[in-house]
Order: C-alpha cells, then sequence, then structure tokens
C-alpha cells in the first residue's frame, strides 16, 4: 500500500507535485511551530509559578527589583512586569511626585506597556498554524480539482474509457486533499490548545499586575500622607522675626 501511496505521487502531475510540495512543508511549519510553543509556553508558566511564589515570600521587594534587573535578559513574563512597574515607581518618587494617583498612573502604564511586550512574545507565529489550518485544506482542494481534471482530459484519446483508465488520475489528485486535511487538522488543534493556554498565563500575569498594584496603592498612599503631614507641620511653625538691633 505505501509502495502504492508513493508510486501515485511521483506519477502525479507537476501542478499536484507542487501542491503536496507546499502541503508538506506547511505541515512541517506547523509542526515545529506547535512543539517550539507547547516548551515555551510551558517554560513560561513555571518560571511564572517560581517568580510569584519569590514575590510573596519577598521581605523586601526593592532586594527583589534588583535581583530581577541583574539578570533582565533572561527574565520573562511577570518578573518583568514587576520590575517596569516598580522602575517606574521609584523613578517618580525620586523626581519628587507624592500624590498617590500619578504615582499609580505612572506604574500602571509601566506594567500595561511590559504586558504587552509578553503578550507579543508569548503569541508569536502563533499566527502560523491558524493560516495553516484555514488555508491547507483549499491547496489541497485546487490540487483535487487539477489532478481530476488532468486525468479527464487524458481519456480524449481513448476509445473506451472504464473506471480502471480514470481511477489512477482521480487517486492521485485525492491525494493532494489528504495531505491538505493532514496538514490542517493538527495545526487547528494545537492552535486552539495553545491559544487557551496563552490566554490562562496572560490572566494569572493580569491578576499579578493587581495584586501588585494593591502593595503600590497602599505604598503610595502613605508616601502621600507623609508628605501631607510635612507640609501643616510647616505651615503651622511660627515664623522667627530676627532681632532688632
Amino acid at each position: 500500500m505505501d509502495s502504492d501511496l508513493f508510486e501515485l505521487i511521483l506519477l502525479a502531475s507537476p501542478v499536484v507535485q507542487a501542491v503536496m510540495l507546499i502541503l508538506a512543508i506547511m505541515s512541517i511549519a506547523a509542526w515545529t511551530v506547535a512543539i517550539a510553543k507547547s516548551y515555551q509556553v510551558k517554560k513560561s508558566k513555571r518560571i511564572a509559578y517560581a517568580f510569584e511564589n519569590d514575590f510573596w515570600e519577598a521581605q523586601d521587594l526593592t532586594n527583589l527589583y534588583y535581583k530581577v534587573e541583574a539578570t533582565r535578559d533572561t527574565s520573562e513574563g511577570m518578573a518583568l512586569i514587576f520590575a517596569d512597574g516598580f522602575k517606574e515607581f521609584m523613578r517618580l518618587q525620586k523626581q519628587g511626585v507624592t500624590t498617590s494617583a500619578d504615582l499609580l498612573s505612572g506604574s500602571q502604564r509601566a506594567m500595561k506597556i511590559a504586558f504587552s511586550r509578553q503578550a507579543d512574545v508569548l503569541e508569536q507565529r502563533l499566527s502560523l498554524l491558524a493560516t495553516v489550518g484555514s488555508s491547507a485544506p483549499y491547496i489541497g482542494l485546487f490540487g483535487t480539482v487539477w489532478g481530476v481534471m488532468h486525468a479527464f482530459q487524458s481519456l480524449g484519446d481513448v476509445q473506451n474509457a472504464t473506471l480502471a483508465t480514470v481511477a489512477p488520475g482521480i487517486s492521485e489528485a485525492l491525494i493532494a486533499t489528504a495531505i491538505g486535511l493532514f496538514a490542517a487538522i493538527p495545526a487547528v488543534i494545537a492552535y486552539n490548545r495553545l491559544s487557551n493556554k496563552i490566554d490562562r498565563l496572560l490572566a494569572e500575569y493580569e491578576n499579578f499586575a493587581e495584586g501588585f498594584m494593591s502593595i503600590l496603592q497602599r505604598q503610595a498612599h502613605v508616601i502621600e500622607s507623609k508628605q501631607q503631614s510635612k507640609s501643616k507641620t510647616e505651615e503651622s511653625a511660627p515664623e522667627v522675626q530676627a532681632p532688632v538691633a
């Protein structure tokens, strides 16, 4: 059976063979992306859980921030979202910003940018799976239509056309559709599965960011309260007049 299938592929018309080659390349690319993205998502999830444990167990977030900054090239996910948000919070504080609304809005913007970058990293090349899943069946169908048309055209020189005469041409044409489905079905399954896992991981990133914002909010209110108390103390202090000579 395998030798007959291989023989049908070799005897197919050049157009059908080109279609089969394109579908084979698409299938290999889809499997490569699916395996690589599965490993990437699993690794990112493991790193996220490890960092979240370190975050909630940390006694001083400043030390955790410097630790992340020292390994920024190898850090990802929650670690970078935390580092960018905390960095902006400290930068605004050093510039003299004391109102909680300004401190929180600046940190939130920085974390949103970091979140978008991490989402782009996770979703990179995922569109290839969607492209293969949606286009491979139609490419295979094109090869089948072309092969059937070529098979019937070859019957023009045959006086008595029988099913045995046209069957090989139709068989080689149908192989294109089979290869197209073989490429599309795993790509669609992998796309849906990976999309679901990435969405859940990004939801965990968002939950972490919300928890971190609660901590920053408490810290920002403390800074604002201290500044207000300092201002009231300076306003209520009596003016000291210089002695008259």
